[in-house]
């Protein structure tokens, strides 16, 4: 999921990425290949990224091949939440969940359980509003009861609760976003057919919705609408179409990650997504490992689940980069929490404009040429004030900011909003 993270410089609104194309390896015969798809021409592009694109397709691709890592395809990441879609496919579930009663009472009532990170107040705070609604581990009627779900919504969308008190602590800030994890520990009890169900069930919802619409949700006004970008669908399909395999790394909860991806024919095992394990048919609260400690797929978290699942990667030599021949080739993404993994492309990085500092302020430095900007496309968000890359670029483990340093210790200068 990409969900916004707090440190925003600008007020962020739509993201999204343009393409269409094919390609052959080696140069191309002609302009237009027979049989193979090209990069679509596009007014949402800017300068020549179209171009470049382009020219990756065709000089490391194959028109026509089936892609798969194992068989030596190059690999093209995408993160999913503002990325391939407008708006947050995690979140549009979360809410559907809250106002058709699927949210259930932890087992003793201890919402200490549904994630180690929670703060006392924030659980003391959801005791207060839920306890005696349901028995342990049954439905509470969220879509009738306001104070419960008001509760809930809040430390959702504001990691705070209804008083204020902060809902999350004590979590490895490049490794955890602790509120996408608290989305997919919710799921707990349900099992993947079920989950399935309410995904496909939100996404219809949202799909059917008027593009700008909200909806009630306890007492609160939330996004009630999703889409797709044409522009993504086809920049997936044309990178399959020459021999790329395409995956989705995503911190929303995998299950419902998967219901969306199928219908831009993204196979369901090449969707990675927050993991949760199960206790027979049914999943827990507890979050999978990755790299030998709890682990969802955000910022370093990325790296460590692309590292294990597509290249066989075990224990925390997961969290570490891997050579350039055992890396994706192209990465796109929007957010903080997309930096590790959008680093680690070898050939071109795709950023998508949300005036997120760290990840902006790595894009504008540029340091190997490979990197890319482009606007939001359909509403470009106005021009940032500089990112302050030399003081406050790099997020710090513990949550704090530090000056963004490049590979060989300099530090990153300051940064002005140049693509918008």
């Amino acid at each position: 999921m990409t969900r916004w993270p707090l440190r925003l410089l600008a007020a962020a609104s739509t993201p999204v990425l343009v393409l269409t194309g094919c390609n052959h390896a080696g140069e191309r015969p002609d302009a237009s290949p027979r049989n193979c798809r090209t990069l679509a021409a596009d007014p949402g592009w800017y300068g020549d990224n179209r171009q470049r694109i382009d020219a990756m397709i065709n000089r490391l691709g194959h028109c026509g091949n089936t892609g798969s890592v194992a068989a030596g395809a190059p690999l093209a990441l995408f993160d999913w939440d503002n990325t391939m879609v407008l708006n947050d496919v995690g979140s549009a579930t979360f809410f559907w969940m809250i106002n058709n009663s699927k949210v259930r009472q932890p087992a003793g009532g201890n919402w200490s359980t549904t994630s180690t990170y929670l703060t006392p107040e924030a659980a003391a705070a959801l005791a207060a509003a839920c306890d005696g609604l349901a028995a342990p581990g049954q439905p509470l009627p969220t879509g009738s009861d306001i104070g419960c779900a008001d509760e809930l919504v809040t430390i959702y969308t504001r990691h705070e609760t209804r008083s204020g008190a902060t809902a999350f602590t004590g979590y490895n800030h490049r490794r955890i976003q602790p509120v996408d994890a608290w989305a997919a520990q919710l799921l707990a009890g349900w099992t993947d057919a079920e989950i399935t169900g309410f995904a496909t069930a939100a996404r219809a919802q949202n799909l059917g919705a008027a593009e700008g619409s909200g909806q009630t949700v306890g007492s609160t006004r939330q996004p009630g609408w999703v889409r797709y970008y044409p522009q993504m669908r086809d920049l997936a399909g044309t990178l399959q179409a020459n021999g790329f395999d395409v995956r989705i790394i995503s911190a929303s909860a995998e299950p419902v990650v998967r219901v969306w991806a199928t219908d831009i024919g993204i196979a369901e095992d090449h969707v990675m997504g927050v993991r949760t394990d199960h206790d027979g048919d049914v999943l827990t609260s507890r979050l999978a490992q990755c790299g030998g400690e709890p682990s969802i797929p955000f910022n370093e978290g990325k790296r460590c689940r692309i590292n294990e699942q597509v290249f066989g990667v075990r224990g925390a030599a997961a969290f570490q980069q891997l050579p350039g021949q055992r890396r994706q080739v192209f990465a796109a993404g929007d957010s903080d929490g997309d930096v590790t993994f959008i680093t680690d492309a070898t050939a071109l990085r795709l950023v998508l404009n949300r005036n997120q500092i760290e990840l902006m302020c790595r894009a504008y430095a540029n340091a190997d040429g490979n990197w890319m900007v482009n606007p939001i496309f359909g509403k470009p968000l106005p021009m940032s004030t500089p990112y302050p890359c030399a003081t406050q670029g790099f997020d710090e483990p513990a949550g704090g900011h530090a000056p963004l340093r490049q590979a060989d210790g300099t530090v990153v200068a300051d940064q002005v909003d140049r693509v918008h």
